[in-house]
């Protein structure tokens, strides 16, 4: 089984990379040779995705091009049969990236499900073969986040899967500041479990919807359930786990989101000693409200957006926080479409935001960014990183994790299935990319 995972390279077609010179060259990619089936961080081929004059120079040329839109892209490692999601992406203090996915045959219910990484030298533009990040054999790993603190410490959460129900996941993270080596996965100094009690979370249900658990039908069946759920000390305490990124308070309070799909509700796991030891926020509790991603307005504000897992309308919801994370707001729509799937939202140098999201009410084959300069109030500009709601198509672009490096670039990694088969795409991109919009092409 272990030899296919590699065995779609050859059959690709070449990546084509759109660069600051306003034209394309074909990038290549050479395959290594075949994968030692016993050695699974061996068994990926080294993809040369940026082989063009044009991206080299842009990628020399870093933030001098800042004024000009620019864009490159291109997948980390060839498509495969395997399933390959979730990614997280981080700048390293050197410059270059390390993104980490989960891989193997499903998710869930998947034994062999672990995480992958792989490594981007600015300097080159080139991606490192995928190696192990971390897997525990017999239990699937999935949806892992990367995140640096002020510290420059490297941290690594994911959840181990106990017994195949996302409500049984069990949150896992190490720390390290061995982390910039040129191959492979970093030097742990760190090991621990986060595991959470939420703060109010039966009084929180209660309010939410204890008037529907009064009546009768689905939704009162569904209302007595959650709140059996909330009371149950066990249940309320397991399947809390990550999909975006972490973020730091100036205060250096540690705040990383999770969500349960056992309630369908949001939660932040705070951090006032450095990662050591961590505490629970009350839930952040909507009609389906999961995958957080945060965000801290100018005024200290804190601003959640969430997938969308409830009934129509599909619109991402948004909570707030004025307590520096420990309790929030009910959760409403936005006017962002979410056919329920993950959204990122950064606050970026210039205090611009920019959301990464699908752009509609079913499907996950248009990929959009969108930018906002009040703050979420209005989102002026859009550009679509890949497909469009006009172009229905048997793919899916989705799941985005976003970043901005120090020299201003914009990093976007997401899962990219197609037809042919699954990988991550890393696409580079500035500000004035997405302010030119579709009408300036691809």
């Amino acid at each position: 089984m272990g030899s296919d995972r590699g065995g779609m390279g050859e059959r690709l077609k070449p990546a084509v990379l759109k660069t600051v010179c306003g034209a394309t060259r074909t990038g290549v990619r050479i395959p290594l040779p075949p994968p030692n089936q016993n050695e699974r961080s061996a068994r990926q081929p080294l993809h040369y995705g940026r082989g063009s004059v044009c991206a080299l120079l842009l990628l020399a040329a870093g933030s001098a091009f800042a004024a000009e839109p620019a864009r490159t892209s291109e997948l980390i490692f060839p498509l495969e049969k395997w399933h390959n999601h979730s990614s997280s992406v981080v700048e390293l203090p050197n410059g270059d990236l390390l993104t980490v996915w989960f891989h193997g045959s499903g998710e869930r219910t998947a034994d062999d499900v672990l995480i992958n990484g792989a490594r981007w030298n600015h300097t080159i533009g080139k991606w490192t073969a995928p190696f192990v990040m971390a897997d525990t054999p017999g239990f699937p790993e999935t949806n892992p986040v990367l995140f640096l603190d002020s510290k420059q410490r490297l941290f690594f959460l994911w959840p181990l899967i106990v017994a195949h129900q996302w409500e049984t996941a069990l949150m896992k993270y190490r720390i390290s500041r061995d982390y910039q080596q040129a191959e492979g996965p970093p030097k742990w100094e760190f090991q621990d479990n986060i595991v959470l009690i939420p703060k109010n979370i039966a009084a929180k249900t209660k309010e939410w919807i204890g008037n529907a658990a009064e009546g009768s039908g689905p939704l009162a069946e569904r209302a007595k359930t959650l709140i059996a759920h909330s009371e149950d000390e066990y249940f309320s305490r397991m399947g809390w786990f990550t999909r975006t990124h972490p973020l730091e308070l100036p205060s250096g309070r540690i705040l990383v989101p999770m969500y349960s799909d056992g309630f369908s509700f949001g939660i932040v796991a705070i951090s006032d000693d450095g990662g050591i030891t961590w505490t629970a926020s009350e839930p952040i509790v909507g009609a389906g409200c999961i995958q957080p991603s945060l965000v801290r307005k100018k005024d200290g504000t804190l601003v959640v957006y969430l997938r969308d897992n409830g009934p129509p309308p599909k619109r991402a919801h948004i909570s707030y926080s004025k307590d520096d994370g420990v309790s929030w707001t009910f959760a409403k729509d936005t006017e962002l479409l979410n056919p329920g799937t993950s959204i990122e939202v950064v606050k970026l140098k210039d205090g611009n935001w920019l959301a990464v999201y699908n752009d509609l009410e079913s499907g996950r084959y248009s990929l959009v960014a969108a930018l906002s300069d009040d703050e979420g109030a209005t989102w002026k500009w859009r550009r679509h990183l890949d497909g469009s709601p006009e172009q229905k198509v048997a793919s899916q672009y989705h799941y985005p994790s976003v970043i901005q490096a120090k020299d201003g670039w914009i990093h976007v990694t997401y899962s990219y299935f197609v037809p042919e088969g699954k990988s991550i795409k890393h696409t580079r991109l500035n500000e004035e990319w997405v302010k030119a919009g579709d009408s300036a092409g691809h």
